[in-house]
């Protein structure tokens, strides 16, 4: 009996302590890691897909790749290509709506070198519309672009947050689950995207798994959300990987190639189109 009584004793220990170890914080701090990172010249590559689900056949998808470079005070430019894909549903409504036209110029594939106040902007969709010898066109007092559709892991503040809304943690693999209330008293990059809170006032949820390397850094988020649209919700899916290490500078375009967007007027969209910057 005694025995019995020890070896269930023991037991109820390991289960203990593999429920603590399932729940501990990183070894390596990963805020301190990306907080180290950001000093000018150093940049991080970047590959995101994600997908935006209305429901009844109603999506669109997205993928992202490129160069995100740092500052002092965090994200300083990025030179990102992007790509916008609409569901043939989705396609078909717009045309019954007379928008057709518009939501096939934001499938055109498109390039954007940003700053912290302009976007750069090259491709189909203004190639027709500018002048021989010019290769971009400006669009002012635009946000930064984000890493990720819906988690901005490079927000020292949003990662720290991420990280104390952990469910576990194991083998260098991060699970959690944030309400989006919570999310936008700390990051600035989703409340440039999604507002402060939705019109219906209905909170949303997002659900994510974070994959750190050996010195901290963040390789790949996956994050799944449920969110206010409307009357309704949508669904939001995105797969951002990381790759640290590299040191480079982000160059903007020459002055003597770029127009600005109010210099063309209806030739070209109102907005950076393609992406979600």
């Amino acid at each position: 009996m005694r025995r019995t009584l020890a070896c269930l004793t023991a037991a109820a220990g390991l289960v203990q302590l593999t429920s603590a170890a399932a729940y501990a914080a990183p070894a390596t701090d990963p805020v301190k890691a990306l907080q180290a990172e950001l000093t000018r010249g150093r940049v991080v590559d970047v590959v995101c897909t994600a997908k935006d689900d209305f429901g009844r056949g109603l999506f669109v998808s997205y993928r992202m790749d490129g160069t995100i470079g740092f500052g002092p005070e965090g994200e300083l430019a990025a030179d990102l290509s992007q790509t916008l894909r609409s569901s043939d549903k989705l396609l078909d409504v717009a045309k019954k709506l007379g928008g057709k036209d518009e939501l096939a110029d934001e499938q055109k594939p498109v390039r954007i070198i940003s700053s912290r106040y302009d976007d750069y902007v090259s491709g189909p969709v203004v190639d027709d519309a500018v002048p021989e010898g010019i290769k971009w066109v400006r669009y002012r007092h635009t946000n930064l672009p984000t890493s990720d559709r819906l988690l901005e892991v490079l927000e020292p503040e949003t990662l720290r947050t991420l990280l104390a809304h952990r469910s576990s943690y194991r083998g260098g693999v991060l699970r959690g689950k944030i309400r989006t209330d919570a999310l936008v008293k700390v990051s600035g990059a989703f409340v440039s995207r999604f507002g402060l809170r939705s019109k219906s006032g209905r909170v949303g949820t997002i659900s994510y798994v974070i994959r750190f390397g050996p010195t901290g850094l963040v390789e790949r988020v996956r994050a799944k959300a449920v969110m206010p649209f409307y009357d309704e919700s949508i669904r939001i899916e995105s797969d951002t990987r990381y790759s640290w290490g590299r040191r480079a500078d982000v160059l903007l375009p020459l002055a003597s190639e770029v127009i600005d967007r109010e210099e063309l007027g209806d030739d070209v969209p109102d907005e950076v189109s393609g992406g979600w910057s």
